[in-house]
Order: structure tokens, then sequence, then C-alpha cells
């Protein structure tokens, strides 16, 4: 039988698909924009049918009906990075969080997770009978390669994209399940005068020939509109979205000077809209990476003059960063921040940046503070920490001594906060001595 005729013997509908998915079974779900969408809203309609099954996935964009109330008992969702999507589960203890660096999700897989079932979304099969891991190629490899058995979601929609790794063959899968829906967006967050400030300042950190690691939301966005002038940037990253596609189209990054993948736009991820969806597919020049790859400090150390983006909740006057919690509450996870940090500083040249707008809650919060709320785990420790970005200007911590972090730290927090933050920094310096 060859691989076309197999492909068509295994597609099935949704419904007799998730029949393979018995009480007590973990599951895993493609992350991101890569969520099997046509499955999941199958699940939650059959939902009466199942017991404690317990589903694994990160980022959920669109569809969240296995993830609401009706569904509690029937599903529990398990992750280490919490989500719009996903907050109120955890809240309502329904939902188990695992603090683990994304790097480390693959190794997960199998072990501390099993994979009993694997729900991936997958692109068309090429001619050869490979299909791609479309948007998310982060852990969704590992999590086919371990589970007992692997349900495709081929979605019309979804891009082919390239990488080594990226690609698993027709006769690997179990089960095709045909769909056809919008791929779920990430729109451009609106950018204001304070995100604007930040990119300024962050782009006299980055140099021509510079590779680059960006988060997602306002302040990556508003960075890139202020890289026009740069030469030969390249990329490395754990996501990006659409304004990576217009450097790329006016020849800002090139990738041309890379000492890794050079040539080639690497990611593990991507999310935004249809225009970069369309930019990715069948595009050699981007290439998705397992996430462990691509978020292996050693890895992206091997990048020269790496600088890394990152933003933060909160971050106290020694330099310590919390990016995932408000106090006691679980708000996001670490995601790869940690990796490029550290990956970032094993870089010759290598820079890293934590970018965050001075303040919170329209001005009535300053994300510079004394100290970090009671309860939040520090992400980024202060031994790690290299620059800190506001919309004042930048702040050198990494070598400084605890009272000269202080001080930078307050030359770029909101005004209306420094007099307060100077009377710590004052309290603090003479208990020292």
């Amino acid at each position: 039988m060859n691989w076309k005729q197999l492909y068509e013997s295994r597609s099935v509908d949704a419904s007799e698909a998730i029949k393979v998915i018995k009480d007590g079974d973990h599951v895993v779900f493609s992350d991101g924009a890569a969520i099997p969408q046509h499955i999941a809203c199958t699940l939650a309609q059959h939902r009466n049918e199942y017991n404690n099954v317990y589903i694994y996935h990160m980022l959920a964009l669109g569809n969240k009906d296995y993830l609401l109330p009706e569904c509690y008992g029937h599903f529990r969702h398990q992750t280490n990075f919490v989500c719009c999507n996903s907050r109120q589960a955890i809240l309502d203890h329904q939902a188990d969080y695992a603090p683990l660096y994304f790097k480390d999700v693959p190794e997960m897989l199998g072990n501390a997770f099993p994979v009993d079932v694997a729900v991936i979304s997958l692109s068309h099969p090429n001619e050869e009978g490979y299909c791609s891991f479309g948007v998310s190629c982060d852990y969704s490899v590992a999590a086919a390669r371990k589970a007992k058995i692997v349900i495709a979601e081929i979605n019309e929609n979804t891009p082919f994209t390239y990488g080594p790794e990226n690609r698993i063959h027709v006769s690997e899968v179990d089960y095709f399940v045909h769909c056809c829906y919008e791929l779920p967006a990430y729109p451009l967050p609106p950018i204001g005068e304070v995100e604007k400030a930040i990119g300024r300042h962050c782009a006299t950190l980055i140099h021509d020939g510079a590779t680059l690691q960006l988060g997602i939301g306002a302040i990556p966005e508003a960075l890139l509109l202020s890289l026009t002038d740069k030469h030969d940037l390249g990329i490395h990253t754990e996501m990006f979205s659409d304004g990576v596609v217009d450097l790329m189209k006016a020849g800002v990054i090139t990738n041309a000077r890379k000492t890794l993948h050079q040539g080639k736009t690497i990611s593990t991820f991507v999310a935004g809209t249809r225009k970069l969806y369309d930019y990715i597919d069948n595009n050699p020049d981007v290439e998705l990476y397992p996430v462990d790859h691509v978020n292996d400090p050693w890895v992206i150390g091997k990048n020269d003059n790496m600088v890394s983006v990152n933003s933060c909740i909160e971050l106290d006057l020694t330099g310590q960063v919390t990016s995932e919690m408000i106090g006691e509450k679980q708000y996001s996870g670490p995601g790869g921040q940690v990796d490029f940090v550290r990956g970032a500083m094993l870089s010759k040249g290598g820079v890293s940046i934590i970018a965050v707008p001075s303040t919170a809650k329209h001005g009535s919060l300053s994300r510079i503070v004394p100290y970090l709320k009671p309860g939040a785990a520090v992400t980024t420790s202060r031994n790690d920490v290299d620059y800190v970005v506001t919309e004042y200007g930048v702040a050198k911590l990494r070598g400084m001594n605890l009272l000269q972090r202080a001080e930078n730290l307050i030359a770029v927090a909101h005004p209306s906060f420094r007099e307060e933050l100077k009377s710590e920094c004052l309290r603090r310096y003479d208990f020292f001595n």
C-alpha cells in the first residue's frame, strides 16, 4: 500500500478518532495557533463520555470549550504556561500548573507526563508523504514520537513549513481528521508612545549583524519598527509574529551574518495573522525546530551578537525579575525567557534585555518595586539580568553592585515613584553599612 492509499484509509471523522481516548488517558495537544481546534471542539461536545482525561498544552489560541466549567471533571488541563484561555481553570483548581522551562517539555513528555494520545496539527503531506508540523514544531515532534496513538488534524489552512525535524510521515500517524478553518490569529497589539519609546531605547543596544530573539506583544512589535535602519539582522527565536515578516521583506532581516543556521530564520512556533501564515507557507528561508534545540542556551550562544528581548510583570531594586506571577497568582509561566537570557550571555558580543513599561494599571503601580510581591516566584535571577529598558531609558545591571543597580533602576522608573524608591534605596544602603 503506497502512502496515498494509507493516508486515505486512515482518514476518519473527529467523532470517530476521539473514540481511542479513554478515561484517565494523558493527551497532548499541539501548541499555540496549532491547537487542534476541530478535535478539541468535538471532545467538548462529547464531554459526558469522558472522565479524568488529562490534556497537556501550553499557549492556547482559539477555542477553549474544553477548558470551561462544564468540562471540569471530564478533562483536566496540565501545563507549564498559563494563558488567558486556561487562567480561570487554574484559579478554580481544575487545572494543574507545573514549573518548567519551555526547553524541557520534550524531555518531560513520556516521563512526568505520559503520552497515551498525541493530537497534533499538521499540514497536508508533500509528494513524498511527509506532513510538516505547520505553525508549531516545539514539543509536537516529541509528543508524536512518544505517543501510543497519534491523531493528526489536517487543516486546509495550515502552512507547510521547513526544518529537518519538522516533519512526520503519513505512516507514523494512526488517524487523520480533515477540516478547514482559519488558524487562530494573534493580531498586532496596539502600540502606544510608551512602547515606541521602549523600542527606540532597545534599538540602541542592537547593532548591524545581530541575531534577535523576540517575545510576543506590543513591545517586540514596537522594537521591530525601530530597526528599519539596521542591516543584516538575524532571527533565532522561540516565536515570531507579523513584524518579522515586514523586516524580512524589506531586506533588514537577511540572516546573512548568523554564525548558526546562516541564511535561515529560526523559530519553534509562530503566532500572528493570515499574513504571517501565508508568508511561511512553503518558504525555505524559515525553518522550525523542536524547542529543545531552539531554546537550548548552548545552541543560542553559538549565535554571535545574540540579543534577547523579553518583558516582565515586575522587578525589584536588586534586579530580581518575575515574569509569571502577580503575588501568589500564577499568571503565565517562564516560557523561554531564562533560556534566552542565559543563551545571550553565552554568545560572543551577546546582550540580554528586559524591556518593560515603567508602570501598570494606567500608571497607578510601578513595575520597579522595592520588593517583589509576597508569593511571587523569581523567573530571572538578579545574577542573570543584563539590561533593563523602560520608556525612560536603559539601566545596566550586569556587573553592578546592589547600590549601583538600585540607582540605575530608579533612573528609568516612572518619575511619580522615584522618591519612594530612593527612600528605600537609602534605607538599604544605610543598613548595609
